[in-house]
């Protein structure tokens, strides 16, 4: 017998695995340091996010309503009988306040009125302000709100602040109006997030 060992090929196959699986384990050990890393990164980004203040800041300062029964005409622009119809609208005036506390222009694109009704919320566009004058010329006994228009496309600059009011028709009874359970208000800008403001005091009905 050989003083010299010589290895079988059985223990040579076993000393090369024993190689693989520590190389395997270094491989596991980096990808976890990677996966701590990445993790880590994400987490900081979010909570950066979460943290930078809102493009803008807003109040609504006071709302109105005015519920409506409407019953159309029995006679048509030729003096001619036509069967009348009736409907019911609420048209809901809000005088609201916006900032833009970013430091770019910001550009309103559209106002929702959320009103949440037993069914289900019912949202709906502003009027432009065009429409909001015009609602004074058909019903000249809600004179007492007009007030400025604030457009629903308005754009505001860096630091500035504007404010006026802001019109929606919502078709609802007053029944169902009376029975909302939340009215709001969501401010949506061009690629920016949308705000969301709900009146601090109650609704006045006119």
């Amino acid at each position: 017998m050989s003083l010299l060992h010589q290895e079988s090929e059985e223990e040579l196959d076993v000393v090369a695995r024993g190689e693989a699986f520590t190389k395997g384990s270094s491989h596991i050990v980096w990808a976890s340091l990677s996966a701590v890393v990445l993790v880590s990164i994400i987490i900081a980004v979010y909570m950066f996010v979460l943290e930078k203040p809102p493009v803008a800041r807003g109040e609504i300062v006071q709302v109105w309503a005015h519920p409506r029964h409407i019953v159309t005409s029995e006679f048509d622009a030729n003096g001619e009988t036509k069967a009348q119809q009736s409907f019911d609208q609420v048209l809901v005036f809000a005088h609201v306040k916006l900032t833009n506390q970013s430091k770019v222009p910001i550009y309103l694109e559209n106002v929702l009125a959320n009103t949440k009704l037993a069914d289900g919320t019912l949202s709906v566009s502003s009027g432009s302000a065009g429409q909001y004058e015009e609602a004074f010329l058909a019903y000249p006994e809600l004179a007492a709100l007009r007030s400025n228009a604030l457009s629903p496309r308005a754009a505001i600059a860096p630091g500035e602040s504007v404010d006026g009011n802001l019109l929606w028709a919502l078709n609802l009874t007053k029944q169902e109006w009376d029975a909302r359970k939340s009215l709001d208000f969501t401010f949506k800008f061009h690629y920016q997030a949308s705000l969301m403001l709900a009146p601090h005091s109650a609704v006045t009905e006119q």
